[in-house]
């Protein structure tokens, strides 16, 4: 079942689209990682998905159901986090959930400590929020956002602006959400290594436009391993290949770099080959191409962040 579901969602200030044919789908129990630079469309999308601004154009259907017909309905049942939270620093962390507690109508007796609990702030019952670290605060963010138990939670770079600590404590967080509580989680970043660690399922986003969706499974297939030889002549090197291995799993780069994808444990017999065809082989190196590399073909060069 899919929890979100967007077709063709667009939003368009002027003549320029900050969202252009925007089609995603995020399935129940999901960690789903929504990858692209700063100022790639991630929280305008998320503005989108909240009911905050509207759609120039496309769908959104979120638990089945089209935004627009049920959006109160359905905001309840999801919980958020956009930019930085923001709380009454002269109040404690319990005092700044009461009132939104009373802002949102939820009566249930234990959900603020139960909020509380859950990231891990129930022991700091009398310090106030003004003292708090950064990653306690955006840990306090997720506990209002828990409040009233969502079933979706939409995270807007929740890492941002953390220390290597709170970063591994916020990772940490996000998947006991989805793991001990079937929480559904959308969560957008710039940070590539970041969401390879958390996500299920990734979409690249980059001007706009979705340039991929792709499982991690996927994507550590494309993670491939590879031989590469820096040889002094290139095309005859590939012929070489081609006519005594039938190798075709190359691709050819500057300074008479190829990279070999097959046959791996070949490469003394290639290098021999090199040699006798007077082919100076000036460096050969077993490696893997990097994610990194990959969004950066995906987004034109550049990297995500």
């Amino acid at each position: 079942m899919s929890v979100i579901k967007t077709t063709n969602l667009t939003k368009a200030y002027g003549d320029q689209k900050a969202v252009d044919q925007l089609s995603i789908t995020v399935n129940h129990g999901d960690i789903y990682g929504f990858l692209g630079r700063n100022g790639a469309g991630k929280t305008t999308t998320i503005r989108m998905l909240l009911g905050l601004i509207q759609p120039t154009d496309g769908e959104i259907e979120l638990f089945g159901e089209n935004l627009s017909s049920n959006k109160k309905g359905i905001l309840r049942r999801i919980g958020s986090i956009v930019e930085t939270p923001g709380f009454y620093e002269n109040l404690t962390a319990k005092e700044n959930l009461m009132i939104n507690a009373r802002i949102q109508g939820i009566h249930k007796k234990n959900a603020i400590y139960e909020a509380l609990e859950i990231v891990g702030l129930q022991n700091e019952k009398k310090k106030l929020v003004g003292k708090y670290s950064l990653g306690m605060k955006q840990r306090l963010g997720i506990a209002r956002a828990l409040l009233h138990y969502p079933e979706l939670l939409i995270l807007d770079e929740p890492t941002n602006g953390l220390d290597p600590i709170g970063i591994k404590e916020m990772r940490r967080l996000i998947k006991s959400l989805a793991a001990e509580r079937n929480i559904t989680i959308f969560i957008s970043s710039h940070i590539l290594s970041e969401v390879e660690q958390l996500a299920d399922h990734m979409g690249v986003i980059h001007k706009g436009k979705l340039l991929e969706e792709i499982d991690l499974d996927q994507l550590r297939q494309k993670n491939r391993k590879y031989l590469e030889f820096q040889v002094s002549n290139d095309n005859k090197a590939i012929m070489l290949l081609e006519k005594h291995f039938q190798m075709f799993d190359y691709q050819v780069y500057d300074e008479g770099r190829i990279r070999i994808y097959s046959q791996l444990e070949e490469r003394a017999l290639m290098n021999k080959l090199f040699v006798q065809h007077d082919i100076d082989v000036l460096k050969i190196q077993l490696s893997e191409d990097r994610l990194e590399d990959y969004f950066e073909k995906l987004v034109g060069g550049g990297t995500i962040g």
